[in-house]
């Protein structure tokens, strides 16, 4: 992507998300966009899939905090046809290289590097910096992937294999670009990777180096595999610890899990949407776990004790208070779902009172003698009460 691009690409737009959007909104915004274009849901569609590159570059960028700052701060002062001198500084616009803008690769997603913009106006004026970033070890490209847990899996934790596609050093050629190892330092940039030009009023920028693409080094028997780039699609399998709690959705960032870095740089962070699966018993609402348990009504009426099962764990006892009421929620601490802290939440046990489809005699003769016994009683004169005053 070149910095005219990036520089004009709203991911505001991408996202569909004003550029007031709280992270909550962006979050949403990206889970609900990356379900409907994941290439596994668009199987074939080339589309779809550029579509979901987009909104996950987007995402890289809005959904950090700090990277959307700067992303910010970039738009504000060269969005609008490139940085553009005061007078007496020769007029006219001119691009730049993002790279020597955040003093990193902004195609990685993985931030702007460390510079900041102090060390850009440094470069730009030629007042500190060398000019040649491209020489410096470069962070590998962040990786996104997703990975669907039972609902168990998800509260406990659990320890998966994922398999990764991503750039990494060329294997062919040990990254050098060469099918012999042996570049030639590029004479046009003598191995900077940039070349110098002059804008007007006593400074000059720097462009990629048009002979060697910024690399610094010229393969004269390009690598068959790479094409001479030294970069080349690399899979590799891994296993990955999701945490225990994680919610249906939620995107988890493993530091140091993506793309390898050249030339002695960091990987890039691996970045992993849980799906969560349901349960035939249990559901959640945040930290806590529900569950609806059937009593008789004469054990609602009467009270009593009631066995109640919990994820993973022993039965639980709960006593039921006379005349419970159906729907009413009680609580089990402790018995639900774990906590970033490592504390868990509690277990909310909705009664639910069962009527028989099938009475027995004898049963049929008591639930008689109880209508005779409470005949006089009407529990809807209330409602009617209500229904008459509204």
């Amino acid at each position: 992507m070149s910095t005219k691009d990036f520089i004009e690409k709203d991911y505001y737009k991408v996202l569909g998300v004003p550029k007031d959007a709280t992270e909550a909104e962006i979050k949403k915004a990206y889970r609900k966009l990356a379900r409907e274009f994941h290439p596994d849901a668009n199987k074939g569609n080339a589309k779809a899939e550029e579509r979901f590159k987009e909104i996950s570059e987007a995402n890289d960028v809005l959904g950090d905090p700090k990277k959307r700052k700067e992303y910010d701060e970039a738009r504000a002062l060269f969005g609008n046809g490139g940085f553009r001198p005061g007078p007496g500084a020769g007029g006219g616009s001119f691009n730049f290289d993002l790279g020597d803008l955040f003093g990193g690769n902004a195609q990685s997603g993985g931030g702007f590097g460390g510079g900041g913009l102090g060390d850009v106006f440094g470069g730009l004026f030629n007042r500190g910096g060398t000019g040649a970033t491209r020489t410096q070890p470069r962070r590998g490209q962040d990786v996104d992937t997703e990975v669907t847990l039972s609902f168990t899996e998800a509260i406990e934790g659990a320890t998966v294999p994922l398999r990764m596609s991503s750039q990494a050093p060329c294997k062919a050629c040990s990254g050098t670009g060469d099918k012999n190892g042996t570049p030639r330092v590029c004479p046009t940039c003598v191995g900077t990777g940039q070349v110098a030009r002059g804008s007007g009023g006593g400074f000059s920028l720097t462009d990629p180096c048009p002979d060697c693409k910024g690399r610094g080094l010229i393969a004269e028997h390009p690598c068959l595999e790479c094409k001479g780039s030294g970069r080349a699609k690399s899979s590799r399998t891994m296993q990955v610890r999701i945490p225990a709690g994680v919610t249906d959705g939620q995107r988890i960032r493993l530091r140091g899990k993506g793309a390898p870095g050249e030339r002695g740089g960091p990987a890039g962070d691996l970045y992993v949407v849980v799906h969560v699966g349901e349960h035939p018993v249990f559901g959640r609402k945040g930290d806590n776990l529900t569950v609806t348990v059937p009593v008789t009504f004469a054990e609602a009426a009467l009270g009593g004790e009631v066995r109640v099962p919990t994820l993973g764990g022993p039965a639980v006892t709960l006593k039921l208070p006379p005349g419970t009421p159906n729907g009413r929620t009680m609580r089990a601490r402790g018995k639900g779902a774990v906590r970033s802290d490592g504390t868990r939440g509690d277990l909310l046990v909705t009664v639910e009172v069962s009527v028989p489809k099938d009475l027995s005699g004898k049963a049929r003769d008591a639930l008689e003698a109880y209508r005779e016994a409470t005949a006089g009683e009407d529990p809807r004169a209330e409602l009617f009460e209500a229904a008459k005053g509204a």
